[in-house]
């Protein structure tokens, strides 16, 4: 997959069968978006392209301005978008005056003038252009004097999957990661850096790798403690994770630690995947150390099952 990072970057194609959107997640809906999109571009021996947005427009746009809390990042998507086929992927920095683009700019500027679109494929409710002017009906109504075919995928293909971003966001925040991963097609996963805690969990024979999620912007699933399965080194290992503010131990603000299991290395300073099977309790406050040490050891039984 070749990736531009701006239009300056793209090298405009003969035979370019585009779609467009957030792709936040790329999601179960989105695939089947990206199916047909390389379906298309096989039939008619072109080349998909996905036009993506960076930031995501919700963190910019003035009305809606907000810390948008991302099912993927920036690196994740491509990796998700290139495992689904695509050929080019198009990111388009998105500020304030791209956002005012009008949807006729957009077809001319980006779809006909910078990529040469001979093909689009959008879902049914996909909107572009200033306050979202843009849609099927207009593509439809303006085909003819903008020279590419249009594609719609209906209402009924895109609900017959049952699958939204803000539908998985809800459910991440829920804890409830068996429902994100039924939407997703994978199990939903976090990747940052371990780095030095208070080492408490090694007074407890349960030492943790505290990881430190470097994207802020990236969905944290709720506080509490999570079947997980660790990836190191192109290893699986699986382990339990803790998500919250640690009670017990007077913790003021919120981590992210796991306990590999039959795992014993140094690993500071190096990059861990997390992947979410379920999630087994909320976090709490023990009466003691004691007391903490002994529902852990429940949980490390309980969760060895679930892992198996």
């Amino acid at each position: 997959m070749i990736v531009s990072h701006g239009i300056q970057e793209f090298q405009k194609l003969e035979n370019a069968v585009v779609t467009s959107g957030t792709f936040d997640g790329v999601h179960l809906g989105h695939q089947k978006i990206l199916k047909r999109l390389k379906e298309v571009a096989d039939q008619n021996g072109g080349e998909s392209v996905v036009i993506t947005f960076y930031p995501h427009p919700r963190s910019v746009i003035a009305s809606e301005a907000q810390t948008v809390k991302l099912l993927s990042t920036l690196e994740e998507k491509i990796a998700l978008l290139e495992q689904n086929g695509v050929n080019h992927l198009l990111i388009i920095p998105f500020t304030r005056e791209f956002s005012e683009l009008t949807s006729e700019e957009f077809i001319q500027k980006i779809l006909i003038d910078s990529i040469g679109t001979k093909k689009l494929v959008i879902g049914y409710d996909h909107r572009f252009g200033r306050n979202r002017e843009g849609g099927f009906e207009y593509l439809e109504k303006n085909a003819g004097k903008y020279g590419f075919k249009i594609e719609e995928i209906s209402r009924q293909d895109i609900e017959n999957v049952g699958v939204s971003s803000s539908k998985i966001r809800k459910a991440l925040s829920e804890g409830d990661v068996r429902t994100a991963e039924h939407f997703l097609g994978r199990k939903y996963a976090i990747s940052g850096l371990v780095v030095k805690g208070k080492q408490l969990g090694r007074t407890i024979g349960f030492p943790t790798a505290n990881v430190q999620v470097r994207e802020i912007s990236k969905l944290i699933p709720a506080d509490g403690v999570y079947a997980v399965k660790v990836i190191y080194n192109e290893q699986s290992f699986g382990g339990m994770l803790n998500i919250g503010n640690r009670p017990t131990v007077d913790g003021t603000f919120q981590t992210i630690e796991v306990n590999i299991f039959d795992f014993n290395q140094d690993i500071y300073g190096e990059n861990l995947t997390i992947e979410f099977v379920q999630k087994v309790r909320n976090e709490q406050k023990f009466n003691g150390l004691e007391a903490l040490k002994e529902q852990i050891n429940k949980d490390k039984e309980l969760i060895k099952e679930i892992l198996n």
